[in-house]
């Protein structure tokens, strides 16, 4: 056994070609518009349990974004994707109503779902391996 096939890297651990990257940043920022949108119905709905697993699967998204890509934009595309949709339920409509319900849990959902966006995001994630052959 050579010392080559013992570093190698696993084929297909992150996307490599730049319109794969491209192709996964843009899904995960249809999954951040998905995830703001539930997250903002179901806290509001099942108070507090609600709230605690719409910030869950926010900063599982998040931080799922970072592994997946190994890369900072890897989390912050669906964080953005994510206050996008957050930001535009939380506009007043004609009538008066707006989807967040007026209260603590909104402000906490709001407030820790960018805290953990940028948490994510500001996390130092390993180098992408470099296979042997590469090596100087």
């Amino acid at each position: 056994m050579s010392a080559a096939s013992v570093a190698a890297p696993a084929e297909g651990a992150y996307p490599r070609g730049r319109n794969a990257r491209i192709a996964v940043y843009a899904a995960l920022a249809v999954l951040g518009l998905l995830t703001g949108a539930a997250g903002a119905l179901v806290q509001g709905a099942w108070f507090p349990l609600g709230l605690l697993l719409a910030l869950a699967a926010a900063v599982g998204l998040f931080g799922g974004g970072a592994k997946l890509c190994r890369t900072k934009p890897g989390a912050a595309v669906p964080g953005a994707g994510w206050v996008v949709a957050v930001l535009l339920m939380t506009t007043s409509r004609a009538e008066g109503d707006f989807l967040f319900a007026a209260g603590l849990a909104g402000y906490v959902y709001l407030f820790g779902g960018m805290l953990a966006a940028v948490m994510c995001t500001t996390i130092a994630l390993p180098a992408p391996p470099v296979p042997v052959h590469k090596n100087r």
